[in-house]
């Protein structure tokens, strides 16, 4: 390998592509309403049909992991959410990570279960989404990833009807998740109405929490970098 192509390998392995960084909540998750910064990655290699990122999917700008520190530093928050798109995909994700936790901040990363997470941080806290048939990606699931979740972690469920929520179950149980690490439902927003999904818990129940997109229902559903 020659200098030229040294230096284009060092370029690539040190930015990352960025859709947006900004200061907010936590919108879901276990630590809703929690104030955080945001960084939201580009690209994802999944489909899934109730996706409220689409635009994440594509653009964005490339971004040193220097200017990404930064621009967290300026915002100032002591906890910070690694989400996108997908977050996974990006090579230094855990590098990112690192270098936040060694700045003094909290971080979570939000990602989609169809990846490995071993090489993130162990202070990193994982919230990993399980797929539901509705998604149209529950075949892309990489089950191992689910192993070891601890109680910080996360593992969500987004339900959009009463097949989603039967096949959740069924995975709660199958994976061994009750007791061992937080278990989310999330209705579908605009598909599932909350009270039919809470019914339905308090029937069977199920040791869950609710999960609400906050978000969509300070800002409305169709606002970004909030």
């Amino acid at each position: 390998m020659d200098a030229r192509a040294g230096a284009n390998h060092s370029r690539v392995l040190t930015t990352m592509r960025i859709s947006e960084i900004y200061a907010s909540i936590h919108g879901e998750s276990q630590y809703a309403g929690l104030p955080c910064t945001l960084v939201r990655t580009t690209g994802c290699d999944l489909r899934c049909s109730y996706c409220d990122t689409t635009y994440a999917f594509h653009g964005g700008r490339d971004m040193t992991l220097d200017q990404i520190v930064a621009e967290v530093e300026r915002l100032g928050q002591p906890f910070v959410l690694l989400t996108g798109g997908e977050p996974m995909l990006q090579p230094d994700i855990a590098v990112l990570a690192r270098r936040l936790l060694d700045g003094g901040r909290r971080v979570a990363i939000e990602t989609s279960g169809a990846h490995a997470v071993d090489q993130l941080p162990v202070e990193v806290f994982r919230i990993l989404d399980a797929k539901t048939p509705s998604s149209g990606e529950s075949q892309r699931m990489n089950w191992k990833a689910f192993e070891g979740l601890r109680p910080c972690d996360a593992v969500k469920f987004v339900i959009a009807d009463e097949v989603d929520y039967q096949w959740s179950v069924e995975k709660i149980a199958g994976l061994g998740l009750a007791g061992s690490t937080e278990v989310l439902f999330s209705p579908v927003h605009g598909r599932l109405d909350a009270k039919t999904l809470i019914s339905w818990v308090v029937r069977d129940r199920l040791p869950v929490r609710l999960n609400l997109q906050l978000h969509k229902y300070i800002w409305g559903a169709d606002a970004k970098g909030v």
